[in-house]
């Protein structure tokens, strides 16, 4: 049986040595990929600087790193944008990209805020961190799904507890839907009605798809659209 290709978008990362630029993915998202049945690779950044972007999308590479990019992209059957601290352009330009050519996504953390931007949405600094910016391996509170979205046919539930480690939430999010809340009313889920699967989640579900099966059903869900890609 032939396995998904899924491309995993690595992040410029300069956080030890400020002199050097590297690039990092995180184990369990690729071990994620892994245990359902995918095949993981890197999706490589191919500008040599770190461009640091906020809110707004810029479509600023260079026609030949651009070219090199969308080449990568076209290796896969699907792509996953990591969480992380920092966001470089070039995410968000894979987040469109996807998005004009119906290519599976899933976005994590920052992964969701770069599938905003990349549609024209916005995100914000919350005002309570202290209560979400806590932990990758515990529960931390519960969200409530909208029953008529596409992520409740995949986890089959209203309502489930999620880990929380983040300091912004989603504004604004044109061509998408927020399609889960938290008690505070920041959303942790949006998605693409009209996609295979254009979606973006707040937590960290490859922190805890081992242990939890609602976590494991999202890359389940994922890996089967990309199957069909």
């Amino acid at each position: 049986m032939n396995k998904p290709i899924i491309g995993i978008v690595a992040k410029h990362y300069d956080k030890y040595e400020s002199s050097r630029i590297n690039t990092f993915i995180g184990d369990e998202i690729k071990q994620a990929i892994f245990d359902n049945n995918g095949i993981a690779i890197a999706i490589l950044p191919t500008e040599s600087e770190i461009n640091y972007s906020g809110d707004e999308y810029k479509d600023n590479l260079l026609s030949k790193e651009k070219e090199n990019l969308i080449t990568q992209i076209k290796l896969c059957d699907g792509i996953i944008l990591q969480g992380g601290t920092a966001t470089d352009n070039y995410e968000s330009i894979i987040a469109k990209y996807c998005y004009d050519n119906d290519l599976p996504i899933l976005g994590i953390c920052a992964g969701q805020n770069n599938i905003v931007r990349a549609l024209g949405g916005t995100t914000y600094k919350i005002n309570n961190p202290d209560k979400h910016n806590v932990s990758f391996d515990e529960y931390i509170h519960s969200i409530k799904i909208d029953k008529t979205s596409k992520f409740y046919n995949i986890v089959k539930t209203d309502k489930m507890m999620v880990n929380s480690i983040h300091k912004r939430a989603v504004k604004d999010c044109p061509k998408l839907d927020k399609v889960a809340f938290c008690e505070d009313g920041y959303p942790d889920v949006i998605e693409s009605k009209d996609k295979k699967f254009y979606i973006g989640v707040r937590f960290h579900p490859e922190s805890l798809y081992k242990k939890d099966s609602k976590m494991n059903m999202i890359f389940e869900a994922f890996i089967n659209a990309c199957k069909n890609s």
